[in-house]
């Protein structure tokens, strides 16, 4: 049997036989694959056990059902229908039905060869697809439950790089170091947000890893330099293979006789059979990777044990050029379009990089897009699609799909949008009659018989700090002076849980939302606005149910008693933060700043003493918070301007303020005392937030980053690390971008914050921790209307409140103050809460409430923390859009970089004005020569008038990679532009150019894509030369 070797890699669409016959073909694909201009299939090496291909002709299959013109529609109609926990939506084919659908859509790619019609510019892609085994096959979930016990397998998410999308890295718990999962075949058909099974490879194969002071600063999610040739096994860049001690490594089950990764022992060491239990291998794990600190553990998916529900909405553009091209061939062979639907495929290239590209059958495109491109319509690539991954053999190169939804053109703003909604699952429908219903009527007062229920504070001066733009108004703050010197600070919440009762209709949508979606312009709220900006928001001059919470403070900060009810608020005034800074600045001209209507009887000396006397107050507990440990990380974030029509045109960088911080520190303490008190009553079904410490590899990476720069870092700790955060700050106070780069690498090694139950935690209360803000106990309390978490939370503490009552009862104790030290004051009564007739009082309390049992609790904490993110992307995406629509409006933006990473073939680059890092390449481009001198770091960029290379050496043009400007064109724009413009102006530097790390370097920033491709912010070089 032979086999192909490593060093002679068989292309992709080419089949191992014979005969002149196929090498005449072998070279004719070699030349249409330098002269397409497509995506490169990565280097296949398989073969099957009898030396020929596997795989059966596949037959046919039967138009899609999608052909009814109307059955592309917006996002936002069928948005709800297609979210996780749904009834399904009517316009998508379920997923068994899909695959039952598209199984057998790929026909023998041997007839399509032989057909006149296949052109192989689009179709050699899809050449490999039913004939070879090119993964291997996913072990079934027996035998990956079996290996997970083991001790065999570890069961992790799976992360792609969206550099590279080679490289993916899975986190295991309780390990370190990401293990990487290099190349395609690897990776075996996993995507990004899978959850995977993942089988490491020998401790022989881990390559080095790369770090901050080993490579030049460079990142370590991929190389910025060829592979060393000392290497024992390479970077595995590209999804190469090597060969190694003369033996070929072949991944597929047909390669019987030769050696794979998978038939090695994988770190016999930790994976004994005697060793039972994941806890023991992890440590045996981490033990391996101590004693080799400089090595990369590496891994490949055996399974994908949970698929992520990206798969079914993923957004991108069809490539209609090609298709075009292949359709021209046709005319030239006379060949009738109608018959295109037998065996056709069009590509969609998705606009997340993470993401391969997928081969969409033409007969299930939906009917609207099928005439479309028997018609050629050039303006389809244009149209921003969504498609969900139906299947993906082992014989399959891509994964097979089908288009969902259409958005409109890629280069609008709203279609972007919807787009970037229905790929985060994000719910942008109408709230359904039925929770609707169960709200009041506006205008709406406060029942009489609420208020005899609870505390009147009416008559307290009460008022609300927010955005100016905010509607759904969570919080209010208040302040009393009390005999001793000490003060009585109050925070009031919203008491959203009166009105959104558990397991209602309300309530089910409300979780379903889970969070509400901020994207500047527009709000897609979790509750109904007629809740969330009316009768449970805060809004000045009505009465508004609360829960409150009164901190007694002395003067260093220190909370000496506390009270927590519900009650009846009426704030007399909305400010801003604007507003509230004013204040703190001294400035109290009414008139002047614009300040808003004052309700009750209340003058605005009342206000402006109580924002003063909170702005201290705020300013000690910040002060202590630091001092005890807490971490704050801050980078400057661009804000936008905006036309009358919604549409961004320029950015300006909004700084935290005084105010700001003034708020943050009394929602903190509320949070914190929430969490303190469920814990307490509910041990087993709080639900709370934590913050685990940062990845170890990247801290110290970090720790070697700024002692190589001359800066001491304590990473030991989260106040020692603030704490030389600060002392580094100091020294580098004139230098605000440099901090800038600095808080944005120490971001890097933090982990992210998310929900659990403390039920599962309940043997492993240091794990209940918030590293940020170092205290052991932390939960969300102070954002209802936005937030389902805080509404889980208020039900709890209105379940111990009820249940402190019951208790006062039982006992007949006539004094309020002793119940609420045992269940929600500052003294705690473990006894109390733990004898008999307090367990009975919290359970019949908590019945009440809806407090979820241990199994709902964990749920909801897992499917918020998704949510959560989801939210998250989509503010990340729609801040990158509006910058692209800016820099579409500006066409080029010449503005100062700083250099953040450098290598032979790229540079990291840190762009303050807008707070994010792009990178430029270098390597083989025409005109350009990059010397890069190892020992000093440093680049030397020049330009060149030679050519360079041969043929097949493909170099890509300057101006890819600089934006040439000649002098004249500087005068000229200088000459028309004002005194303020000018002095902003960047000036362009000159060739030769000496770059180093943390160089000031000029760059000019474009728009990419649109309707020609996925949107990016590009960056190049701002040069000036004699020679355009």
């Amino acid at each position: 049997m032979k086999s192909v070797s490593a060093e002679q890699p068989a292309k992709s669409g080419e089949r191992i036989e014979n005969g002149d016959k196929d090498k005449k073909k072998k070279r004719r694909a070699s030349r249409r694959s330098k002269n397409t201009s497509g995506c490169v299939i990565e280097d296949i090496h398989v073969e099957s056990s009898d030396g020929g291909t596997s795989g059966s002709k596949a037959k046919n299959c039967t138009r899609s059902d999608l052909d009814n013109p109307n059955e592309l529609t917006r996002a936002s109609n069928v948005a709800f229908n297609s979210m996780p926990y749904s009834s399904g939506s009517p316009l998508v084919p379920s997923v068994e039905v899909s695959k039952q659908l598209l199984s057998k859509s790929c026909p023998d790619p041997r007839d399509c060869e032989q057909s006149s019609r296949m052109d192989g510019d689009l179709f050699q892609e899809v050449e490999c697809v039913s004939q070879r085994k090119i993964f291997s096959s996913h072990w079934s979930l027996d035998a990956v439950n079996e290996a997970l016990e083991k001790g065999e397998v570890y069961k992790a998410l799976f992360r792609v790089n969206a550099h590279n999308r080679n490289e993916a890295y899975c986190k295991i718990d309780g390990v370190p170091t990401d293990i990487l999962i290099n190349g395609n075949v690897g990776q075996n058909r996993a995507v990004e947000g899978d959850i995977v099974a993942i089988k490491l490879d020998p401790l022989s194969l881990w390559p080095k890893m790369k770090g901050f002071v080993t490579e030049n600063v460079a990142k370590p999610e991929e190389t910025n330099s060829p592979p060393e040739k000392d290497e024992h096994i390479s970077h595995l860049e590209r999804g190469e293979i090597y060969a190694q001690q003369s033996q070929c490594l072949v991944v597929g089950q047909g390669a019987e006789n030769s050696i794979s990764r998978n038939s090695l022992p994988l770190l016999d060491s930790c994976s004994s059979s005697e060793q039972k239990g994941n806890g023991t291998v992890v440590e045996k794990l981490c033990a391996i990777l101590s004693s080799f600190p400089n090595k990369r553990p590496t891994g490949q998916v055996v399974a994908v044990v949970e698929k992520s529900l990206v798969r079914d909405s993923i957004v991108g553009l069809l490539d209609v050029k090609r298709w075009i091209r292949y359709n021209d061939g046709n005319a030239r062979t006379s060949k009738s379009p109608s018959s295109l639907s037998d065996d056709c495929y069009v590509q969609l290239m998705p606009a997340d990089p993470r993401f391969t590209k997928l081969i969409v059958p033409f007969h299930v495109l939906p009917g609207s897009i099928r005439a479309r491109l028997e018609s050629m319509d050039p303006t389809l690539e244009a149209e921003l699609v969504a498609a969900q991954i139906v299947d993906w053999s082992e014989g399959s190169q891509f994964p097979l799909a089908q288009i969902t939804h259409m958005f409109g053109r890629g280069s609008e703003l709203e279609p972007q949008i919807n787009a970037i909604l229905y790929q985060n699952s994000v719910c942008d429908s109408e709230f359904s009659h039925d929770s609707l219903a169960s709200l009041p009527r506006a205008p709406w007062e406060v029942p009489e018989k609420e208020v005899q229920r609870r505390k009147d504070l009416r008559d307290l001066c009460v008022f609300t700090i927010d955005p100016s733009t905010a509607t759904d108004l969570d919080d209010a703050l208040s302040v009393q002076c009390l005999p001793g010197g000490f003060l009585r600070v109050g925070v009031h919440i919203a008491d959203v849980s009166y009105f959104v009762l558990p397991d209602t209709a309300l309530d089910t949508e409300a979780q379903f939302r889970s969070t509400s979606v901020y994207m500047l312009r527009r709000k897609i709220p979790m509750l109904p606005p007629s809740l969330s900006d009316n009768v449970g928001s805060l809004n000045p001059g009505v009465d508004r149910l609360a829960f409150s919470i009164f901190l007694d403070l002395n003067r260093e900060g220190d909370v000496t008693d506390r009270w927590i009810g519900r009650t009846v608020i009426q704030s007399c005034c909305k400010l801003s933060y604007d507003h509230a800074q004013d204040i703190i600045d001294g400035k109290h001209d009414v008139a002047a700043n614009s300040w808003p209507a004052l309700h009750g009887p209340f003058e605005w000396s009342d206000v402006v003493r109580s924002i003063k006397q909170l702005s201290e107050v705020s300013t000690n507990l910040r002060q202590k918070r630091f001092r005890n440990g807490a971490l704050q990380l801050e980078n400057s974030k661009p804000s936008f301007l905006f036309d009358e029509h919604g549409v961004p045109y320029d950015f300006v960088l909004y700084p935290t303020k005084a105010s700001n911080h003034l708020v943050e520190e009394f929602m903190l303490l509320a949070n914190m005392t929430a969490a303190e008190v469920i814990s307490r009553a509910y041990p087993d079904s709080a639900l709370l937030r934590r913050h685990p410490e940062p990845n170890l590899r990247k801290l110290k990476e970090f720790e070697g980053f700024c002692l190589k720069h001359g800066m001491e870092l304590d990473g030991s700790s989260s106040g020692r690390f603030h704490e030389s955060l600060e002392k580094i700050t100091e020294t580098l106070k004139d230098d605000a971008v440099f901090v800038d780069i600095l808080n944005n690498y120490a971001m890097k090694p933090m982990q992210s914050a998310s929900y659990f139950c403390t039920g599962n935690l309940k043997d492993n209360v240091p794990e209940w921790g918030h590293y940020a803000l170092a205290v052991p106990l932390y939960t969300h309390f102070t954002s209802p209307l936005r937030r389902y978490p805080d509404i889980v939370v208020h039900r709890a503490v209105a379940a111990a409140l009820e249940a402190e009552e019951c208790f006062l009862k039982q006992k007949q104790i006539s004094s309020l103050e002793e119940v609420r030290s045992c269940f929600t004051g500052v003294h705690f009564d473990k006894d109390a809460v733990e004898s008999m007739e307090g367990k009975e009082a919290l359970s019949v309390a908590g019945l009440k409430h809806g407090v979820p049992s241990t199994e709902r609790v964990s749920e909801i904490a897992a499917y918020c923390n998704e949510r959560k993110l989801a939210s998250r992307r989509v503010k990340d995406a729609c801040d990158k859009l509006y910058t692209w629509c800016v820099l579409k409006r500006k066409k080029v933006f010449p503005c100062e970089a700083r250099v953040m990473n450098l290598g032979p073939m790229f540079m990291t680059i840190y762009i303050s004005k807008l707070g994010i890092e792009r990178r430029i390449y270098y390597d083989r481009i025409e005109g350009l020569c990059a010397d890069w001198l190892e020992a000093t770091s440093t680049l030397i960029l020049d330009k060149i008038e030679f050519k360079r290379g041969g043929r097949g050496y493909y170099l890509k043009p300057l101006k890819e990679v600089a934006y040439l400007v000649s002098p004249s064109d500087i005068c000229n724009a200088m000459s028309v532009t004002d005194t303020t413009e000018r002095r902003e102006e960047v000036a362009p530097a000159v060739f030769p150019l000496t770059v180093q790390v943390f160089s000031t370097i000029p760059v000019a920033l474009h728009a990419v894509g649109g309707d020609d491709g996925p949107l990016d912010i590009g960056a190049r070089l701002y040069m000036t030369s004699y020679y355009r």
